[in-house]
């Protein structure tokens, strides 16, 4: 079962590790200097910005990260993403890793964004969709995708968070399901959200 807990300051040495971890580093490319880390998740931990880090849970161990936030919240990358999708602003998006090697391929990635999507539907009941935007090239992580129930509704050129990479990107969908008594109405249109450099 995936439980979740806020990513504190606390955990940022964690954090560092695993974005230090050849298979996240890959994808996203992110400084894991200590001065780094808390510049660019500090905020968030301390609840200073509008985006959700979430330490994913198995058994009450920390196996992944999971990044959520409003896309509406983002205006550049809703202005960037338009051209190749028209993105409501109450949509969601995700980026996501799992942090430890010995921890891939083992369907966990699928699961960990399916428990955050159901979540998505309880917490934030004006998001229509959750839509996530990932680099062409990261194939584990749009399967994890599509194993996790999300659909490929658009694909275009964005800037890569790693500049080794091509700009093509593919973009998944999965829509609130109708009805329940925690979803309300499906709605449709298009969405998007910041790209997925994510390992699942």
């Amino acid at each position: 079962m995936i439980t979740w807990r806020r990513l504190t300051e606390e955990d940022f040495p964690l954090l560092r590790k695993w974005l230090a971890e050849p298979h996240v580093a890959r994808w996203w490319n992110h400084e894991t200097s200590a001065e780094a880390v808390a510049r660019d998740f500090g905020p968030a931990a301390r609840g200073e910005e509008p985006s959700e880090d979430w330490l994913a849970c198995v058994d009450g161990v920390p196996v992944g990260l999971m990044q959520r936030c409003r896309w509406g919240d983002y205006p550049e990358y809703r202005e960037e993403l338009a051209a190749v999708l028209s993105v409501p602003q109450e949509a969601t998006s995700l980026d996501y890793l799992i942090g430890s090697p010995a921890l891939t391929g083992r369907g966990l990635g699928p699961r960990v964004i399916r428990a955050m999507v159901e979540r998505t539907w309880h917490d934030r009941p004006r998001s229509p969709a959750v839509v996530v935007a990932v680099v062409a090239a990261n194939r584990a992580s749009w399967r994890a995708l599509e194993k996790a129930g999300l659909e490929r509704v658009a694909e275009g050129d964005l800037e890569p968070d790693n500049p080794v990479d091509d700009p093509l990107h593919y973009v998944y969908r999965i829509d609130r399901p109708q009805g329940g008594p925690d979803t309300g109405p499906e709605r449709r249109g298009n969405g998007a959200v910041p790209r997925g450099t994510d390992t699942p």
